[in-house]
C-alpha cells in the first residue's frame, strides 16, 4: 500500500508541476526532483512504523524512476487524460515496483528458515 501511494502522490505532484509542451528533459529532471522529495517524506515518516528497508529502497525507485517517467510523459502530453488516471497509473507503477523487489529479495536470500 505504501508503494501505490509514493506512486499517486509523485504522479499527481508531477502532473500538477509539468505541463504539456514543456522540454521532455526538463520535464524528467524536475519530475524526479519531486519524485525524490516525496518519497524521503513519506519514507521518513513510515520507515520508523514499516522498517526502513521495507519503505526507502521501493520508495527511491518507485520516486525517482515513476517521477522521471511521469515527467517525460506530461511533457509530451501523451499521459492520462484526468488526474483520476494519472493517480491510477502512479498507484500501478507503485505496486509493480514494490512486487518486483519483494521477488528479487526473495531471489537473493532464497528460502529462510527459522531456527529458533
Amino acid at each position: 500500500m505504501i508503494g501505490a501511494a509514493i506512486g499517486v502522490v509523485t504522479a499527481i505532484v508531477v502532473r500538477l508541476a509539468i505541463s504539456p509542451g514543456l522540454d521532455m528533459v526538463i520535464g524528467m529532471l524536475v519530475g524526479t526532483a519531486i519524485g525524490l522529495i516525496v518519497q524521503a517524506l513519506l519514507g521518513l515518516i513510515l520507515s520508523p512504523v514499516l522498517g526502513l528497508m521495507e519503505t526507502m529502497v521501493p520508495g527511491m525507485l518507485i520516486g525517482m524512476y515513476g517521477g522521471m517517467l511521469f515527467g517525460m510523459r506530461d511533457s509530451m502530453g501523451a499521459g492520462s487524460r484526468t488526474l483520476l488516471a494519472a493517480a491510477a497509473v502512479g498507484a500501478l507503477f507503485g505496486v509493480i515496483v514494490v512486487l518486483g523487489v519483494k521477488i528479487y529479495d526473495r531471489c537473493l536470500r532464497g528460502i529462510v528458515l527459522d531456527a529458533t
